[in-house]
């Protein structure tokens, strides 16, 4: 009944698109003054402009000192892959940096996957998640990072984490950023549904933006398919943020050679779509409405299914569901309630107990509600 995967789904639960996106569709499909020509293999330049600037500020300081790099890329996975694949040559391009990759407990299942294939072997694990209490455990979290070798990569959400839907407060992130320089880490943020989460483009970016004004060199890996609803044409981008302008042709240069054995080209479709709202007042307003109706929804399932868990008299505390953004969160149940879920009322979660908000509905709500509480008070 429910699915896990990273995807908006209407009350009608179906794909999502937004009336905005679709208008823009229809008026580039006969725009005379677009020609099918071949893009160059770093992206539409507009769009790059656009996509790291929604991530940094207009008027950061990287930017301003031409520090950043912006590369677009055929999805989400696809920015992950070549930031991977730059990091490593990023401290020496004569050299071959080999890891270690710190991936938070628990994680998107493909991230591992990704860094290998980029030659990466040597990933590991920091805490992040707490069944116990329901919530992220910054204690621990410090605790393996502290023990990081130094020049580790340390990949971060900077908002709405996947599976879980808990993020670090500004708190939180001051205090990490102290460890990540004190220990000579390295950032590599993740951006995969940016507006989805406070229904803001900057506030979800507030992490990213926070680490450049400290002067840090990052990569992030940013997706615009899932707020703009363009589920089919996978647009994405990598900006890198450098400590100095000086290395910035040598990174392009060997980014330039990493896309055109991997990809190529992007497609522009998707770009010209982004490209076109983020460049219109008018345009940006009506998104902006309309994400927000998608973010209001969300949180809206998340307080109803607390509050019926909590009149059904369903053990346990609730409250996290709420405290949580993005379009998943994490229940807290464990695999053998899972697969309770699956085999006896075909409820699909994810192994840890994630599930995808959106996908419930009005209709389904009642009985995952019920669903949830047979999982934690039948005998299984």
């Amino acid at each position: 009944m429910l699915r896990p995967q990273l995807q908006y789904y209407s009350e009608e639960g179906k794909p999502f698109e937004l009336r905005l996106v679709g208008k823009i569709k229809q008026q580039l499909s006969t725009d005379p003054t677009l020609h099918p020509e071949y893009p160059s293999s770093l992206g539409l330049r507009e769009f790059t402009r656009k996509a790291t600037e929604v991530a940094l500020g207009k008027h950061s300081r990287a930017i301003v000192e031409n520090q950043v790099l912006g590369v677009q890329t055929p999805g989400f996975t696809a920015a992950v892959r070549l930031g991977a694949e730059l990091l490593r040559c990023w401290y020496d391009l004569s050299a071959d940096w080999c890891g270690p990759v710190y991936l938070s407990s628990p994680c998107d299942d493909s991230l591992a996957g990704i860094f290998q294939a980029a030659g990466i072997q040597e990933i590991r694990e920091y805490y992040y998640w707490d069944d116990k209490q329901r919530g992220i455990c910054l204690e621990r979290l410090l605790e393996d990072l502290e023990s990081a070798p130094e020049h580790s990569v340390v990949v971060l959400s900077a908002s709405a984490h996947y599976p879980t839907g808990a993020d670090l407060s500004q708190s939180q992130w001051a205090v990490i950023t102290r460890l990540i320089t004190s220990r000579r880490l390295f950032p590599f943020l993740l951006l995969p549904t940016q507006a989805l989460c406070c229904g803001d483009m900057e506030r979800d970016a507030w992490p990213v933006q926070h680490c450049a004004s400290l002067g840090m060199e990052l990569l992030c890996a940013q997706s615009f398919s899932h707020c703009f609803g363009l589920y089919g044409e996978a647009v994405g981008h990598l900006l890198c943020v450098l400590k100095q302008n000086s290395v910035l042709l040598p990174v392009q240069s060997q980014a330039d050679k990493i896309v055109r054995s991997l990809w190529a080209r992007p497609s522009v479709g998707g770009a010209h779509v982004v490209t076109t709202v983020l460049s219109n007042s008018a345009h940006l307003v009506e998104w902006q409405g309309e994400v927000k109706h998608i973010v209001e929804r969300c949180m809206l399932i998340r307080a109803i299914l607390r509050e019926k868990l909590r009149l059904l008299g369903t053990p346990g505390r609730w409250d996290h569901l709420t405290q949580q953004g993005g379009l998943f969160c994490c229940i807290g149940l464990n695999g053998e309630q899972v697969e309770f879920l699956s085999n006896r009322r075909r409820v699909y979660l994810l192994p840890g107990g994630c599930l995808n908000v959106s996908a419930i509905n009005c209709r389904n709500l009642d009985y995952i509600a019920e669903s949830i509480h047979l999982a934690l008070t039948s005998s299984l």
